[in-house]
């Protein structure tokens, strides 16, 4: 397996009828935590399995400490780890249908409103480093500091892409012009 760019859409990497549709009940499920992008997590459980198959990807939060993406996959190796992640949920509650559900305008007001998403992740980061944490949440507190990081980094950045990727129809090659947030 090679960790070779995804041909301008990580969905190519998924298998036919890997993630059936559902109508949009994952959707209307969708974890709030979720980044934006083609991958989201409906409900799931919260036996903290996702991170074992995709630790750069998927991370655990809200009132039931569910998965959910904080990562978009950009490469196939990628892909693959989370649908790794996504054949461990029993209670199939990911998908890939995002860019058939996220707006331009959804995706803006999610940036916007990241500052809640930051106090959770900060409050879980601080809960998981706690002196009685066990070894899950010290894992977990892992994954919390590199959402964090992304959050202040690199997420700005994917986001207009994949914006511009909603308006467009693809996803942006070099010097091409990026949206706004």
């Amino acid at each position: 397996m090679t960790d070779t760019p995804a041909p301008g859409d990580p969905i190519s990497h998924v298998p036919p009828d890997f993630l059936t549709p559902d109508d949009g009940k994952k959707w209307s499920e969708k974890h709030w935590l979720n980044v934006p992008g083609p991958f989201y997590t409906g409900l799931t459980d919260n036996c903290w399995t996702g991170r074992q198959s995709a630790p750069r990807h998927v991370l655990y939060g809200g009132e039931y400490y569910n998965e959910f993406v904080y990562r978009q996959p950009t490469t196939r190796e990628e892909v693959e780890c989370l649908l790794s992640a996504a054949e461990e949920d029993p209670l199939g509650g990911y998908a890939c249908d995002g860019d058939s559900r996220w707006t331009p305008d959804a995706v803006r007001a999610w940036w916007n409103a990241r500052g809640q998403v930051e106090e959770h992740v900060a409050a879980l980061l601080g809960e998981w480093t706690a002196a009685e944490a066990n070894s899950y949440e010290v894992e977990a507190a892992e994954g919390a500091r590199e959402f964090l990081a992304y959050l202040a980094g690199d997420l700005r950045t994917d986001l207009r892409a994949y914006v511009f990727r909603l308006e467009q129809g693809r996803y942006p090659d070099s010097g091409d012009l990026l949206p706004d947030l």
